[in-house]
C-alpha cells in the first residue's frame, strides 16, 4: 500500500498545485472541499463532510495550505483506499484539474489523450520528491521504449547531446516539459501521428495497466468445444480475453497463480501452434497464429507464473525499482565521495597547518642555531685571541730565554733542560690535540695520560735537582776541570744552537697544531657535553705545563723549584770550603 500511496500522491500533487490561490497565498477551503469530494468518489472512499469541515475550521491557525491539507488527505482518504478503484479514471480526474492550466498552448504532434498517457507515465517514472521531475536516465528509458514500439532505430548520439544540454541547466524535466519533448517529434522524426500514438498506448498499457502481452488467438470452448477468436490480455496475475481489442465485451478470465503451468501441445483437430494453460480447476487450450507467437505467449505466461511463485513484482516495476536503487546507490557513493573529499580537504588543511607550524619551528630552530653559531664563532675568536696572546707570551719567554742563555752560560743546563721540558710539553700537547681529533673516544684514557704526565713531571723535577747538584760539584772542580768544563760548555752551546733550531721547528709544528686545532674545535663541540676543552684541562693542571722561566737578575741562585734553598752566607761558606780543598790538593 505504500507504493500505491506514493503513486496516488503524485497525481494528487499535480491537481493540488493547479488550484487557484487567494490573496493570502493559500488555497481556498471551497476548492479543497471539491478536490476531496472528487478524490473520495474516484477512489471509492466514503466521504465525511463533517471531518473535512472540522479539519478546515476558520481560525488564525487554520491549515488551509499544502501543509494543512496533507494530514487530512492521509488520514481521511489515502489510508482508506482499498485498491478497488479505476486507476485510469482516478488519473483522468487529476489530469482534468491540472492540464488546462499547465498544458502547453503550442501545437503538438500528439493528441490530448496521448498527452494524458504521457503524463501518467511521467508520474510512474518520476522521482519520489517534490516538485516532481523525471531524471535523464528515465527519459532515456521512456524514449527507448517508444522508439522500440514504433519500430524505429534508437538515436543514442542525438540523446547524448540532449542529455548534456539538459544536465548543464537542470536535474530533469517536469511532466509538461516531457509532454512538449515527446509532442515536438524531436525523437520520432519520420513517424506519423498514428504510429506515435500507438507507441504511447503500448507503453502506457505495459507500464501503467501492467499489460505484459496482448493479441488475438483462438480459444477452445469448454462446452461446445468450438474454436473462437479472442483478444487476450496478459497481466501479472490474470489473463483476460475479449471479443475484440476495444475491450468492451469481456468473455472471461484465466486466474494465474504459482500452481499454474503452460505446455505446448501437438497439432490436432486441424489446429496448429497449440498450447495449454493448466490451472487448479480447469485447463485452457489456445491456438496462436504462428510458431513465433506461440513461443512468445508460452514464455510470457511462464515468466508471469515464475514471478507469482517468487512473489516478485512485474518486470517493468522491478526494473524501475532497480534503476531507482542504482541511482540512490550512485548518489550515496557520490555523497560519500564528497564527504571523503571534504575529509581529505580538512586533513590537507590540518596538514598544511601542521607544516606551517613545523616551518615556524624550523625557522625558530634556525634562528637559535644561527645565534648559537654566532656565539660559537665569538667563542672561537676569543679562543684564538687567547691562543695568540699565549703564543706572543711564549715568544717573549723564548726571547728572554735566549738573552739569559747568552748572559748566563752557567745556567746552560737548566735552560737546556727547560727546552727539553718545553719540547716534551709540546709533544704532549700535540698528543692531546690528536686525542681531541679522535673526538676523545675514551675520557678515562686521557685521565690516565694526565696521571702519567704528572709522574713524568715529578721525575723530571728530580732530574733537574740532580743536575743542580752536579752543577755545584762542577763549580768545586779544579781549573783543569774548569777548562774541560769550558770545552763541554762549547759543546753544549752547539747543542743549544741545535735546540734553537728545534725550537723553530717546534714553532712551525705549533702553527700546524693551530690549524689542526681549528679542525679539532668542530669535534670539540660534539664532545663538549662529555669532556672539557684541552685549554681548560691545561688551566686546571697549570703546574704540569708551566714554563720554566729564568730567575731574576739578582745574585740568588735559581732552581726549577724557585730561589735556592740556601742563603748567600752559606754559599760563601761553601766557596771557602771548596778553595781550601783546592789548596790542599795543590
Amino acid at each position: 500500500m505504500v507504493g500505491l500511496k506514493e503513486e496516488l500522491l503524485k497525481s494528487i500533487w499535480h491537481a493540488f498545485t493547479a488550484l487557484d490561490l487567494d490573496r493570502s497565498g493559500k488555497v481556498s477551503k471551497s476548492q479543497l472541499k471539491v478536490l476531496s469530494h472528487n478524490l473520495c468518489t474516484v477512489l471509492n472512499v466514503p466521504h465525511d463532510p463533517v471531518a473535512l469541515e472540522e479539519h478546515f475550521r476558520d481560525d488564525d491557525e487554520g491549515p488551509v495550505s499544502n501543509q494543512g491539507y496533507m494530514p487530512y488527505l492521509n488520514k481521511f482518504i489515502l489510508e482508506k483506499v482499498q485498491g478497488n478503484f479505476d486507476k485510469v479514471e482516478f488519473n483522468r480526474m487529476c489530469w482534468t484539474l491540472c492540464a488546462k492550466k499547465n498544458l502547453s498552448k503550442s501545437p503538438l504532434l500528439i493528441s490530448d489523450e496521448d498527452a494524458f498517457k504521457v503524463w501518467v507515465i511521467f508520474n510512474f517514472l518520476s522521482e519520489d520528491k517534490y516538485p516532481l521531475i523525471i531524471v535523464p536516465e528515465e527519459i532515456e528509458y521512456l524514449l527507448k521504449k517508444l522508439t522500440e514500439a514504433m519500430g524505429a532505430g534508437w538515436q543514442q548520439e542525438q540523446f547524448d547531446h540532449y542529455k548534456i544540454a539538459l544536465n548543464t541547466s537542470r536535474e530533469g524535466l517536469s511532466a509538461w516539459e516531457l509532454i512538449d519533448l515527446i509532442g515536438s517529434g524531436q525523437f520520432s522524426k519520420g513517424m506519423d501521428q498514428q504510429t506515435v500514438s500507438m507507441a504511447i498506448n503500448e507503453v502506457f498499457n505495459e507500464l501503467i495497466l501492467d499489460v505484459l502481452k496482448q493479441g488475438y488467438m483462438l480459444k477452445k470452448g469448454h462446452k461446445r468445444k468450438n474454436w473462437m477468436e479472442r483478444w487476450f490480455v496478459l497481466k501479472p496475475n490474470i489473463i483476460s480475453y475479449y471479443v475484440s481489442e476495444d475491450l468492451k465485451d469481456k468473455k472471461g478470465d484465466i486466474i494465474l497463480d504459482g500452481n499454474c503451468c503452460v505446455e505446448a501441445l501437438p497439432d490436432k483437430d486441424g489446429k496448429k501452434c497449440l498450447f495449454v494453460i493448466k490451472c487448479l480447476d480447469k485447463s485452457f487450450e489456445i491456438s496462436a497464429s504462428d510458431k513465433k507467437k506461440k513461443q512468445e505467449w508460452i514464455q510470457a505466461i511462464q515468466t508471469t507464473v515464475n514471478l507469482l511463485r517468487a512473489g516478485s513484482p512485474p518486470p517493468h516495476k522491478e526494473a524501475r525499482q532497480k534503476r531507482k536503487e542504482l541511482r540512490q546507490k550512485l548518489l550515496a557513493e557520490h555523497e560519500e565521495l564528497e564527504r571523503q573529499m571534504k575529509e581529505l580537504q580538512t586533513a590537507n588543511e590540518n596538514k598544511q597547518k601542521e607544516l606551517e607550524t613545523v616551518r615556524k619551528q624550523l625557522e625558530a630552530a634556525a634562528a637559535r642555531a644561527a645565534e648559537e653559531e654566532k656565539k660559537r664563532l665569538q667563542t672561537q675568536v676569543e679562543l684564538q685571541d687567547r691562543f695568540s696572546l699565549e703564543l706572543e707570551r711564549e715568544k717573549m719567554v723564548r726571547q728572554k730565554m735566549e738573552e739569559q742563555v747568552a748572559q748566563k752560560s752557567s745556567e746552560l743546563e737548566q735552560y737546556l733542560q727547560r727546552v727539553r721540558e718545553l719540547e716534551e710539553m709540546y709533544k704532549q700537547l700535540q698528543g692531546a690535540l690528536e686525542d681531541e681529533k679522535q673526538a676523545r673516544q675514551d675520557e678515562e684514557t686521557v685521565r690516565k695520560l694526565q696521571a702519567r704526565l704528572l709522574e713524568e713531571e715529578s721525575a723530571k723535577r728530580a732530574e733537574l735537582e740532580k743536575w743542580h747538584l752536579q752543577q755545584q760539584q762542577t763549580i768545586q772542580m779544579t781549573e783543569a776541570e774548569k777548562q774541560e768544563l769550558e770545552n763541554q760548555r762549547m759543546i753544549k752551546e752547539q747543542a743549544l744552537q741545535v735546540a734553537m733550531q728545534q725550537l723553530k721547528q717546534l714553532e712551525l709544528e705549533r702553527k700546524e697544531a693551530l690549524e689542526q686545532y681549528e679542525e679539532v674545535k668542530k669535534k670539540l663541540e660534539m664532545a663538549a657535553n662529555n669532556t672539557k676543552s684541552w685549554k681548560d684541562k691545561v688551566a686546571h693542571h697549570e703546574g704540569l705545563i708551566r714554563l720554566i722561566e729564568p730567575g731574576s737578575k739578582n745574585p740568588h741562585l735559581i732552581t726549577n723549584w724557585g730561589p735556592a734553598a740556601f742563603t748567600e752566607a752559606e754559599l760563601e761558606q761553601r766557596q771557602k770550603s771548596w778553595k781550601g780543598k783546592k789548596a790542599t790538593s795543590e
